[in-house]
């Protein structure tokens, strides 16, 4: 019988978060067992399934099931390996978001846990899930050199997603929030921009910022269904709308104005959308997008430190819930400790 001692953060009911003191898992054939060293909270996905606000017949409200342990974004060392692996994974560092909760100890395998550069720290190693989800946006969007994006949402995802344009070759990308701190963590960049849209009028700074010009492609990451109309608004005719986030509810929606005449195209690009495995096509799964995230940290080019504004014990998540639940803008990533 497995032991307890595996304190897990665990939603208990909507609203409520409790430490829960449960077995450690054990490795099955193909399997290693993890010891947590840091975890992501996702602002996001994790504060909408607590909210318990999704209506039962939605993905939302089938992914809301209580009690349930809750995470994706797991960093930790290998401790123990199950049969079929060699004892070399023993002591290698992974980052596991298929079964990643906040966790003392998890299960992972080889195809879900990429290894990490030993250049790149826990903390910010913790967002390679958050990271992989953007980077297909992204990708999914088709941002090519030269265009102009408007980011719609700066929390962790937005952020990131503004970042990988303005690699992709971006000339201008422009993010918009009502939160000014999330304004803030903006990187210093001639082409990156960020605006409230409670003190200018979007569609008039993007085209007086762009030569004239709209938007080519336009990331919805707020999650908020009652704006995403609005947000058309700044994207030029043809152009390309990528819904990133995974908004709460219904939106009213007038096809005809806002796709047929001026013959938008709405991607959906949800983290479910990676390949399962890599080929000649489309090689850019969840693991060699985290490959090419941890690339980017080790060499220098992607500044995560400045977007971590939380680290805490894991004994502090009850309350960091709480923190997030009354009002997220005040927080960017937070990182639990082990």
């Amino acid at each position: 019988m497995a032991k307890a001692g595996n304190v897990t953060v665990v939603f208990q009911e909507p609203r409520r978060v409790i430490l829960e003191d449960r077995p450690i898992p054990q490795p099955e054939s193909g399997q290693f067992l993890v010891k947590t060293r840091r975890s992501l909270i996702s602002t996001g996905t994790e504060l909408s399934i607590l909210s318990g606000e999704a209506r039962s017949d939605s993905v939302w409200g089938r992914l809301s099931k209580f009690p349930s342990p809750v995470g994706y974004s797991n960093v930790g060392e290998v401790i123990e390996v199950g049969e079929g692996l060699k004892e070399e994974w023993v002591g290698r560092r992974v980052a596991t978001y298929r079964r990643g909760y906040h966790a003392q100890y998890i299960v992972g395998s080889p195809d879900d846990s990429p290894v990490i550069p030993p250049e790149v720290p826990d903390d910010q190693a913790t967002f390679f899930a958050l990271a992989a989800i953007a980077m297909n946006g992204v990708r999914k969007g088709r941002v090519r050199w030269g265009e102009a994006v408007v980011v719609y949402g700066l929390g962790i995802v937005g952020q990131l997603a503004l970042r990988f344009c303005h690699f992709a070759g971006a000339e201008l990308v422009v993010g918009i929030d009502i939160a000014e701190p999330r304004i803030a963590y903006l990187p210093d960049s001639p082409r990156i921009r960020g605006i409230n849209p409670a003190d200018c009028d979007p569609r008039k700074y993007m085209q007086e910022l762009n030569r004239g010009r709209l938007a080519d492609v336009v990331f919805e990451v707020t999650g908020n269904p009652d704006i995403i109309p609005e947000e058309f608004h700044v994207l030029r005719r043809q152009g390309r709308f990528v819904v990133l986030s995974s908004p709460r509810d219904n939106t009213t929606f007038d096809f005809h104005d806002l796709c047929n005449w001026p013959s938008f195209q709405i991607i959906g690009a949800h983290a479910s959308s990676h390949p399962p495995v890599s080929t000649p096509q489309n090689p850019w799964t969840k693991e060699r997008h985290a490959q090419l995230f941890f690339g980017l940290i080790a060499d220098g080019e992607l500044d995560i430190e400045s977007l971590i504004s939380h680290r805490e014990s894991y004994e502090k998540a009850p309350e960091l819930y709480n923190m997030l639940l009354e009002d997220r803008s005040r927080a960017m990533g937070v990182v639990l400790e082990w």
